[in-house]
């Protein structure tokens, strides 16, 4: 197995604990789950585009043929290439400019939110993986930040990293990471992998983690410009 392909089924697997969502199927050149959430009920993820452009017709024909709203997602080091066979295959790229990036856990930079607001953890099982949830809350109780890292092995993969607008710039999304990561540690995690949204790739910078590939988003023109 090729080192991106491994990446993105180690990504998968956690992000799906992240998200308590069932077992991917393996579908040959993707991973099939159902996704169960607005405006994204199944996705495939690409798992062999660098090596075999062709697999995208293949692709896109299974998500052509879902009833339900249909993504693919696709991690590529190529993503001019990966963009123009998605076209030619059928189908509309929604995302562009998403990074797979990943980082060493013990490393992590420490940060904690200073009053007043308070960071709060649970770690919670979810079949042999475990999920934790790190939330920063203002004296008011009301919620300035969250995520959550799915744990899986020794990965652990952080999702939804979200700061509330009006409690941005407080460094709260940085202590909601230091908070996973501690946390992820404690629990025998030692990688951590994610696709960061455009938003989201500077704050991971900053706090070290690194690109390993670019992460398309594709889906049928009907699905991407509904009636």
């Amino acid at each position: 197995m090729s080192g991106l392909r491994s990446l993105i089924v180690r990504w998968q697997r956690g992000w799906s604990t992240a998200r308590a969502l069932p077992v991917a199927e393996d579908v040959g050149g993707a991973l099939r789950v159902r996704c169960m959430q607005s405006g994204r009920d199944i996705e495939y993820v690409a798992l062999d585009v660098d090596e075999d452009l062709a697999s995208l017709t293949t692709l896109a024909e299974l998500v052509a043929g879902e009833d339900a709203v249909t993504w693919l997602t696709v991690p590529t080091t190529d993503p001019a290439r990966a963009s123009s066979a998605l076209a030619a295959a059928g189908l509309v790229v929604l995302k562009h400019s998403e990074l797979l990036m990943t980082a060493d856990l013990r490393g992590h930079p420490q940060s904690v939110p200073v009053a007043p607001y308070r960071l709060f953890t649970q770690v919670d099982p979810h079949g042999g993986d475990r999920v934790v949830t790190a939330t920063v809350r203002h004296e008011s109780g009301e919620v300035g930040a969250r995520g959550t890292m799915g744990l899986a092995g020794a990965d652990a993969v952080a999702d939804r990293i979200e700061t509330v607008p009006a409690h941005r710039r407080k460094g709260l999304a940085s202590a909601v990471m230091s908070a996973l990561t501690r946390s992820a540690i404690e629990e025998g995690a030692e990688q951590g992998i994610l696709i960061a949204s455009e938003d989201g790739q500077q704050l991971y910078m900053t706090l070290g983690w690194q690109p390993v590939a670019a992460v398309l988003i594709a889906t049928t023109p009907g699905n991407a410009y509904p009636s």
